[in-house]
């Protein structure tokens, strides 16, 4: 089934749902973890619970989430999602910030839904990141934080950042997080067993938006673009998208000369320099941290390749 015996052993995925946090947001962050292990017949990924004070997480409505651990502990974690609603502008446990801190160094990749990368935001760990968040939390957020690179979009991966608006969208990042790990085709057998079918990229309200955006409805070719939306910070190799794609290097480079005029990495290469391009117009950050976050190794590399593209320098369009 793909490439899914490719891991070797099971992800250990920690949540910490904050008292108020949305039970839709929270539902459609594990079940598909769930759905993968029952798929599978066996264990992909732990789920551990995790409460800052070591009792039930209360959602806004009657649901209560046994913890597993609490905050503060040292857990062996592979990534940690935070889960919030309410009003996560106003969360000032300053232990429990400092903890996300201290397991950001550690090397655990960090996740927020709905309002928790608003608390991301706050214990500091999105400096230098593409983000989103819940459209309800995203004024606050900027007025707050106006040096943060917001976007309006379902989810963004940027590296070991991993943010998403909330609601339904958990469903379309949890597509490309078990793509990402065990291939395209088990990732859309686990859309299919909720019925979401429609699969939407990070960058979209849906699908038909990808489609209009590319000009084909070649199903590799959208699965590979969906790769490169998910991962411009850290762009992916030919073969990686192919098997993103579910063909060769080769037919995947002869879909893209055929559909869009461009080979695949030419593709890639120009969506990451819009991507760069909006930040400069958009966002604070400074030229070095747009081209990390753009997937260029340097800001001198990212100068030359958007001279190259667009006629001018970065600083031009800054000044």
């Amino acid at each position: 089934m793909d490439n899914i015996g490719s891991a070797t052993r099971p992800m250990r995925i920690g949540v910490l749902p904050l008292d108020g946090f949305a039970l839709m947001s929270y539902a459609s962050v594990v079940e598909p973890f769930r759905a993968a292990n029952l798929l599978s017949r066996r264990t992909l990924y732990e789920i551990v619970h995790i409460s800052r004070g070591g009792e039930d997480a209360r959602s806004s409505g009657a649901a209560r989430i046994p913890a597993d651990a609490r905050v503060g502990e040292a857990l062996a974690l592979d990534l940690l999602f935070v889960v919030a609603g309410g009003d996560p502008v106003a969360f000032d446990d300053a232990a429990a910030l400092a903890w996300l801190g201290r397991m950001a160094r550690r090397g655990v990749r960090m996740g927020g839904v709905s309002g928790g990368p608003v608390i991301l935001a706050r214990a500091g760990l999105m400096e230098g990141r593409r983000m989103t968040v819940h459209w309800e939390h995203a004024e606050a957020l900027a007025e707050i934080s106006p040096g943060l690179a917001i976007e309006r979009s379902l989810y963004v991966i940027d590296r070991d950042r991993v943010t998403c608006a909330g609601g339904t969208a958990p469903m379309d990042l949890m597509h490309a997080l078990i793509a990402e790990r065990h291939g395209t085709v088990f990732a859309q057998l686990v859309s299919d067993w909720f019925l979401h079918t429609d699969i939407r990229p990070s960058g979209g309200p849906q699908r038909g938006g990808l489609v209009a955006r590319v000009g084909t409805t070649s199903a590799p070719v959208l699965h590979a673009v969906e790769a490169m939306e998910s991962h411009v910070a850290d762009p992916l190799s030919l073969a990686q998208l192919a098997r993103a794609a579910g063909v060769s290097a080769r037919q995947l480079n002869r879909l893209f000369v055929a559909r869009t005029g461009k080979s695949a990495m030419r593709y890639y290469r120009e969506l990451r320099l819009d991507k760069a391009q909006n930040l400069l117009r958009n966002s604070a950050l400074s030229l070095t941290e747009i081209a990390l976050a753009a997937g260029f190794s340097s800001s001198s590399h990212f100068a030359r390749a958007y001279g190259a593209h667009f006629g001018a320098a970065p600083s031009r369009l800054r000044q």
